[in-house]
């Protein structure tokens, strides 16, 4: 692990340090960094000081002259993703670490090559695509995902992971999102027993002219819309809770 900027001065030969923080991922490029699959999110669990790292997708990896697959991007062609753990040595100031593979992402009935920290596959939630990470307060992983249609043809969702004990790997969805939209920004407040999630873009494939989606009002054809509504889809953030006791 190797800093950009160490002191207040550019680590990177060539570079000022207005150049390196503007210009980051060229200055990274500059050091030889480890090439990933479109990481989206990067979170560390309060509970246990490790790092996630969410990867995407990367469609292009080993095709033409890309680089093919390697130990911490698995697969060529990635189409559903995965997620990096990372433990750093020492504390968050540490420059060295090791890692390795919470997830590779995908749907076991599908015949993807999945693998869940050895959690059994025909036991997991389908997941592709993992966009943006949360925790929750006993240090439960949740993963919004972005893609999942054109990779396993399912959906956009929410999903929780354990992390620690026998179920370390087992993915749960907890909600899914309407057709054409991602879900991203999630927050998890169990002790209160609510989650916020993002809705970002659905029915983005369609036409003013022909709609497919009709979220979050979902306003009736041929009726007006009451103030504040629109028979269109919207992003919207909107708050999951229990009703019961």
């Amino acid at each position: 692990m190797a800093a950009l900027v160490v002191d207040g001065k550019s680590a990177v030969a060539g570079m000022t340090v207005e150049e390196v923080l503007v210009y980051t991922r060229l200055a990274a490029d500059k050091v030889g960094p480890t090439k990933m699959d479109r990481c989206e999110d990067v979170q560390p669990s309060l509970h246990t000081g490790k790092v996630y790292v969410a990867c995407t997708n990367n469609s292009n990896r080993g095709t033409g002259t890309n680089e093919g697959a390697t130990e911490v991007n698995p697969r060529n062609q990635n189409r559903d993703g995965h997620i990096v753990e990372i433990t750093e040595t020492g504390d968050q100031t540490s420059t060295t670490f090791t890692w390795n593979l919470l997830m590779v992402c995908g749907d076991p009935k599908q015949g993807d090559v999945t693998y869940f920290s050895g959690f059994p596959v025909d036991q997991v939630s389908p997941i592709s695509c993992p966009d943006n990470l949360a925790f929750d307060s006993v240090g439960n992983l949740w993963i919004s995902t972005d893609g999942a249609p054109s990779g396993i043809g399912r959906a956009d969702g929410l999903f929780k992971v354990t992390l620690e004990g026998a179920e370390r790997g087992k993915v749960e969805q907890f909600l899914a999102v309407p057709r054409d939209a991602e879900t991203c920004g999630p927050i998890i407040h169990d002790e209160e027993r609510t989650v916020f999630v993002a809705v970002q873009h659905p029915g983005e494939d369609g036409t003013f002219e022909k709609q497919v989606s009709f979220f979050p009002d979902y306003v009736t054809e041929g009726t007006t819309p009451a103030p504040g509504q629109v028979r269109a889809p919207r992003p919207s953030v909107i708050q999951v809770f229990r009703t019961d006791a």
